[in-house]
This record gives C-alpha cells, structure tokens and sequence, in this order.
C-alpha cells in the first residue's frame, strides 16, 4: 500500500509541475496576442490612409513586426507542446511500471484469496467456537476478497488512463509536426517582407516622386488594359496567320507603362479573362513571381493546357493570373486586386501566335501611347499580347 500511495503522490507533483509550466506559457502567449491585434490594427489603419512611400515603409514595417509576433507565437505554441510531451512520456513511463507492479501483486493476491476460500469456510467452520464467531469470520475473509477485488478494478481504471495519456501523446505530437511546418512557411514569408521592403527601397531609392511614378505607371497600364479589353483600343484587321506564326516583338527594357522588358498575355472568351496556365503546356521556366527569381515563396505555377508558347523559352514568370503574390505583398495591391493576364519574358524577344486566326494591331492612348496586338480565334476567343513592337 506504501507504494501504491507513493505512487499517486508522484502523479500529483506531475500535475502540479504541468500545470505551473502551463499557466507561464499562457501569461506569454496572452502578451503576444495583444502585440499581434496591436499590430494588426495599425496595418489596417495604414492601408486606408493616403499612399506615399513614408507609408508604404511603415505598412512593410508592420507587417514584418506582425509577422515576427506571429513566428514567437507559434515557437511558444511549440515549447508548451515539448513540455506537454516530456511531462506525458514521463507519466507514461510511470504509470506503466506501476500498473504492471500493483496488477501482478493484486493478482496474486486474489488468486490466493480464492483459493483459500474454497478451503476457509470448512476450516472456519469447525474452527469456531459457534455459528455466530464462523459467520462474522466468513463475513471479514468476504469483505477482504471485495476489497481486493475494488482495487484491482481501480487500477484497471488507471490502465484506461494510461491508454488516454498515449492518445494525447500522439495528439500533442501531430499538432507540434504541423506548428513545425506552420513555422517554416512564417519564416519564409518573414524573409519575403524584408526583401520586398528592400527592393521597393532600391526602386525608389527613397524617393517620394519615383515612389509616386510607380503607382501611376501601375495604374495606368491597369486603365490601358481594361480599354483594350472594353473595345477603346484602335484596331486594323491585318491577315490570317497559322500556329507558331510570328506576330510581333516584346520591346525590350522600359515603354509605355512598363518599367521593363514584359509581356502582358491574356486570354478571353465571352468577354471573361481566362487564366492563361490552363491552356498552355509544360515548359521550361523559372518562376520569378515571389521576392525573387527561384525564391519558392511566390505564385503556385500549373500548366495544365496544350498550347505552345507565345515566346520562346526558357520562360521567366514575373506574375501569374488571378490574386497575385504581388497584390498580396507589394505595393501593386494598392492599385488593383485581380491580375487579368500573365506577366512573362523569354528567351528572345519574338512573339508567335500558339492558335491559328486572324490578326489585329492595336493601340491605346492613355498617358501614352500603348501598343497590343490581338489575335482572333476560330474556337471563339481571343488573345491579347501587350508592350510590343510590330
């Protein structure tokens, strides 16, 4: 029975620590918690104020600083899991040596009480002096085997906590794997934030007025397109062309609302853009969408089509179709929130038809003159190649 107690007392010092670990690690999370609605509160102030680059720097900054909270917040989900863990393995350890210990001796001890129960009422019946003394022995040697039995009952119990303690083991184990993961990706996209803050300080070099000339480019080439698309350009019908067909060149380095050699590809059908990925086939490429050429933080990258290639690659993506990594973490969200077409560059500056149909050369007058041609399908849509020469 001494054991049986040491036992139990152990188990409690194990709460007991558990708990005191766990009420610490509350107080902190509690703390980050408050910093991160903080942070989020002046994120989403800056993003309703006017655009200047001072703001865009302090947007950047916030954003970082949330981020960083976000990665010490799950890092803290993380040590209360290891500690979670060690405390369950211990306890694991120790409840089954126990277990196995009292269940073996409570089995002997029952085996033996049995047994000497087919022979103890023969025996305490002529070993009494009367009926009165053989019932009231006959009733102890009874409430001894029940007790015996109970206990034994009790610890059968604790077994099926034991069970419970490894179940939760195996919980706090796959949680912590996918925190693990969680906190890789918060990393990378920490290290986007700063590199993207960099570069927009490159572009700019701290300048207000180039910072400015930036959105108004972007915003302007958003205006050119969505004429294009609404039928304002200024088209010539030229002639049939087959597929694989020259049909003009990418200017190369900056023109009319592009600060560098582009092509702006988009596909339409019954006046909807089209995600240009789910008609082109595999290509060599490099996705250059995300913070940097090759950095695995930007646009997810699918063909799933059987078109060839407006250009010819090796293929450069610089943005991909639809809400767009750069709308979601560079300054270009601020001028529109859906990406119409693909942003690409290739091996060389020519541009070739992937559909046979028939040709058109265009042009559009906003803050500048902005060339496109379109091609005309038989299938019944339309492709558009913007920033060209022809």
């Amino acid at each position: 029975m001494k054991k049986i107690v040491l036992f139990f007392f152990s188990f409690l010092l194990l709460f007991f620590f558990l708990g005191h670990a766990g009420m610490l690690f509350a107080n902190e999370q509690d703390d980050i918690l408050k910093k991160i609605a903080e942070y989020q509160q002046q994120i989403d102030s800056l993003q309703n104020q006017e655009k200047t680059l001072k703001q865009q720097i302090a947007l950047m900054d916030s954003q970082i600083k949330l981020t960083g909270l976000k990665i010490i917040e799950t890092q803290t989900k993380i040590k209360v899991l290891m500690e979670e863990i060690k405390t369950l393995s211990v306890k694991i350890v120790r409840l089954e040596e126990s277990l196995n210990f009292i269940s073996k001796v409570l089995l002997e001890r029952l085996a033996e009480a049995y047994k000497s129960s087919r022979v103890d009422s023969v025996v305490l019946l002529f070993s009494s002096r009367n009926f009165s003394e053989f019932i009231l022995r006959y009733r102890y040697l009874q409430k001894v085997q029940f007790h015996d039995h109970e206990l034994l009952l009790s610890i059968e119990k604790t077994r099926t906590n034991y069970d419970d303690q490894k179940t939760l083991k195996a919980e706090a184990q796959a949680s912590m794997e996918k925190l693990e993961k969680q906190l890789v990706v918060q990393k990378s996209e920490l290290n986007s934030q700063v590199a993207v803050r960099k570069k927009l300080l490159d572009e700019t070099k701290g300048k207000e007025a180039t910072y400015q000339k930036l959105l108004a480019d972007a915003r302007a080439e958003l205006e050119a397109i969505l004429g294009i698309l609404e039928g304002k350009g200024s088209e010539k019908e030229v002639r049939k062309v087959s597929s694989g067909e020259r049909i003009a060149s990418v200017i190369g380095g900056a023109s009319c609302n592009s600060s560098g050699t582009h092509l702006h590809f988009m596909i339409v059908q019954d006046n909807q853009t089209k995600n240009p990925l789910s008609y082109l086939k595999g290509v060599d490429f490099e996705n250059c969408t995300g913070s940097s050429c090759g950095s695995g933080d930007g646009d997810s990258i699918s063909m799933s089509g059987d078109w060839e290639w407006p250009l010819n690659p090796k293929i450069s993506i610089y943005q991909g179709y639809g809400y767009t990594w750069a709308i979601r973490n560079t300054w270009v969200g601020r001028i529109y929130n859906f990406h119409n077409g693909i942003d690409i560059k290739g091996s060389s500056l020519e541009i070739k038809t992937p559909k046979s149909g028939t040709l058109y050369l265009g042009s559009f007058v906003g803050n500048c003159i902005l060339r496109y041609v379109r091609v005309h399908h038989d299938e019944g849509f339309d492709t558009y190649y913007l920033h060209v020469n022809y």
